[in-house]
């Protein structure tokens, strides 16, 4: 994979970009603090967290793909695998905000670029140069850092369980980077869209499935919390 050119960097595409994914890279920590903030609350609700964004998903995108009156390109299957996936990895980030901090849920959540690499170079057959391949040795070196400090950090740690929220981390930062892979593979050989639509029906469903035990058995708890700390 080649770099970028002096001029390609002054581009307008490479500057949008960049502009672009620092806003993403800001919406993406004010959501974890906003998850670390709950968590410390004591509300803990990580699968009904992300029910609205695959409602939304669903329906701008299942709207835009209903108007087309189109057949699927790809197998409904393949939707539902990556919606089961995709869950997952939020529910085990969003969970691991009960037990370890803000610091290293966020550093940790890194490891999904190492696996995305390793993935796309396994499945996807992408070539990577010695720069890159040293990038992520520099990576997993920082991660395994993190995990050593968690484990010696004890109460300092900012969590109940370090290491078991470091755990969650790297297992939910796995299935964003499998989640990642299968995304790509799927905007390749079918369309933008289709993914995003059906993505987000899946992933409601089975949030919404997921949701009802947790309910039942845990989140219903933290109801009561929002409305205990409302009467405060």
């Amino acid at each position: 994979m080649a770099g970028l050119s002096g001029s390609e960097w002054c581009s307008r595409k490479t500057l949008v970009a960049l502009g672009l994914g620092q806003i993403v890279s800001l919406i993406v920590t004010s959501t974890g603090l906003a998850s670390s903030e709950l968590s410390r609350r004591g509300i803990n609700m990580p699968t009904s967290q992300s029910l609205l964004n695959y409602l939304l998903l669903g329906v701008v995108y299942g709207g835009i793909l209903m108007r087309r009156r189109k057949p699927l390109q790809m197998k409904w299957y393949y939707y539902l695998i990556l919606g089961f996936v995709h869950v997952e990895a939020n529910y085990l980030v969003v969970k691991a905000y009960q037990y370890t901090s803000l610091t290293s849920v966020m550093l940790l959540d890194c490891w999904a670029i190492p696996a995305v690499i390793f993935l796309t170079w396994t499945f996807l057959k992408t070539k990577y140069r010695f720069r890159k391949c040293s990038g992520v040795a520099t990576c997993v070196t920082g991660l395994v850092l993190v995990v050593f400090s968690d484990v010696h950090a004890g109460d300092r740690a900012g969590g109940t369980s370090p290491v078991k929220g470091d755990i969650l981390v790297i297992a939910g930062a796995t299935l964003y980077a499998i989640s990642n892979v299968s995304e790509e593979f799927l905007v390749k050989a079918g369309d933008r869209i289709e993914l995003m639509g059906m993505l987000g029906l899946f992933g409601a469903i089975i949030s919404a499935c997921q949701m009802y035990p947790i309910l039942l058995f845990c989140e219903y708890a933290s109801c009561f919390t929002i409305v205990a700390l409302n009467r405060i």
